[in-house]
């Protein structure tokens, strides 16, 4: 049987990466409701059709965003089979700035049934490593806020480095809410 094309643009062991699609809304919404307990108070992903429509288009059609679903590899896609394996959770790219700066600004998510499996750890590696190679980008930020402990350790564990706080910085679940910035240059990322 011959092999089927990937749909991923990376790959690791255990996930891959690919951009965000319509058809995914109905995994993508199921998963973003039954990770409510997970996201809360630091992240509000899509849960209904109308708005996963919204969020999507932005990502897709906007030329300053990219978003990547991290898949966990499906076995049955690596004997031959279809493509696919279910979504662990998001990593986007937004406010993308070519010119002199070639730069973006990270948020990303995990869902429950992903959670705590090292699995969003490989994704924002391949998502780092895309931006840098493919999208050619210099310089990626991820502003956290000081209480969101797992969002702080992946963000480490990924090589990124604290630069400072700021207070009020993003407006979050009705308030104004502080962040720490942290982020990585292409120089400090070595190809693996």
């Amino acid at each position: 049987m011959p092999h089927s094309p990937s749909r991923h643009l990376a790959e690791g062991p255990r996930v891959g990466i690919r951009p965000f699609t319509y058809e995914d809304g109905a995994e993508f919404t199921a998963r973003a409701r039954e990770s409510k307990d997970l996201h809360q108070p630091w992240l509000f992903p899509p849960d209904s059709a109308q708005a996963y429509e919204a969020y999507a288009g932005r990502l897709i059609e906007d030329r300053t965003k990219a978003g990547f679903l991290v898949c966990e590899k499906d076995p049955e896609a690596a004997s031959g089979g279809a493509p696919g394996g279910s979504i662990a959770g998001f990593v986007n790219i937004n406010n993308i700035v070519e010119g002199g700066f070639l730069s973006g600004a990270l948020g990303y998510g995990a869902f429950a049934h992903a959670a705590g499996r090292g699995l969003m750890h490989e994704g924002l590696d391949l998502v780092v490593r895309y931006a840098f190679g493919p999208m050619r980008l210099h310089r990626l930020e991820i502003n956290v806020q000081p209480g969101n402990a797992a969002s702080i350790a992946l963000a480490r564990a990924c090589g990124f480095h604290l630069e400072g706080f700021s207070p009020r910085m993003l407006y979050i679940d009705g308030a104004w809410r502080d962040h720490q910035r942290w982020a990585i240059t292409a120089e400090s990322v070595t190809s693996g």
